[in-house]
């Protein structure tokens, strides 16, 4: 049941597309376990922007970090062994990336190099860490996906302290993915992609918890919430991956905007960029693709750390 008419409709266009050389379709572990085991030559993750406005996507599968400038020219930043997933740069150029094999990791991205920053959780590897926020304390807070779901809600949302002291805030989630935190309010949003929610993660200024609700839920699909982002007035967009769209939402969850993908169904998460903040890029993972669209209002912008 919905309380509420469609919202209105647009298309995003193609920004650009991963060049055909960068792309040998073929099996692979990661693929096996998450694409029904068919070749695939990439799945884009984790768009961010650089202080110079150039935007970083992750290549999940072949462990690869693409730089690509506002002229659609792509460059090899990294190849490594690993499975990054999301990657955000805060306003000092820290870059910290997700890893499903090896938890949280940094990119040096003038030489490439990737280091641990966090391999486990006490002395057990993490489930499979997925997407990640920076506080305004310089604080970290990542969700750990690995494959729950709603035959497993095990799923966690951490807290990593810029002191080394790990949090878990909770560990009842089916299928955590995106991760945003608003400043505004003082919660996190966490898309929950099996059971097609958006939840609320109050946070009291002395760290604990509040009650976790509901802030949305989506009609349902292939697949589910991925990837979100906020705008400075609080609204969120939400990658619906597996319905090739991305909804707009206000801050009390009334639908505003669906952006329609012209390329896959495959929309897995987002990111603000271009000279005023109000483009929104898109990764396509179906076709390699990355995707554009105007919005009306500017994205929140990282935070740089304490």
């Amino acid at each position: 049941m919905s309380f509420f008419a469609p919202p209105p409709v647009v298309e995003a266009s193609v920004f650009t597309r991963l060049p055909e050389h960068f792309r040998t379709p073929r099996k692979n572990a990661w693929g096996d376990a998450n694409r029904g085991g068919l070749p695939i030559d990439s799945f884009l993750e984790g768009p961010s922007f650089d202080r110079q406005g150039r935007l970083y996507v992750t290549d999940i599968p072949y462990g690869r970090i693409f730089r690509i400038t506002m002229d659609g020219q792509w460059e090899l930043v990294t190849e490594y062994d690993g499975w990054p997933n999301g990657l955000k740069i805060d306003k000092t150029g820290r870059i910290v990336i997700t890893d499903y094999k090896r938890g949280l990791v940094q990119l040096d991205p003038d030489t490439g190099t990737v280091t641990p920053l966090l391999e486990t959780v006490g002395s057990e590897g993490f489930k499979g860490v997925n997407d990640l926020v920076f506080g305004p304390k310089g604080e970290i807070y990542f969700t750990d996906q690995g494959q729950t779901g709603l035959q497993d809600p095990t799923g966690r949302v951490y807290r990593l302290a810029p002191d080394g002291q790990l949090t878990c805030l909770i560990n009842t989630i089916p299928s955590p993915n995106g991760i945003v935190y608003d400043p505004a309010l003082n919660h996190l949003l966490v898309a929950v992609t099996r059971a097609q929610q958006i939840w609320r993660i109050p946070l009291h200024h002395n760290g604990v918890v509040g009650k976790v609700g509901v802030f949305a839920n989506l009609h349902g699909g292939m697949a589910g919430p991925d990837g979100l982002a906020l705008d400075a007035e609080s609204n969120l967009y939400i990658a619906h991956t597996g319905f090739g769209s991305i909804w707009r939402l206000s801050k009390f969850a009334e639908p505003l905007l669906r952006i329609r993908s012209s390329a896959g169904i495959s929309t897995t998460n987002l990111a603000f960029g271009g000279p005023d903040g109000k483009s929104l890029f898109i990764t396509e993972s179906q076709t390699g693709s990355i995707l554009r669209a105007d919005v009306p209002v500017a994205g929140l912008p990282m935070y740089s750390h304490a």
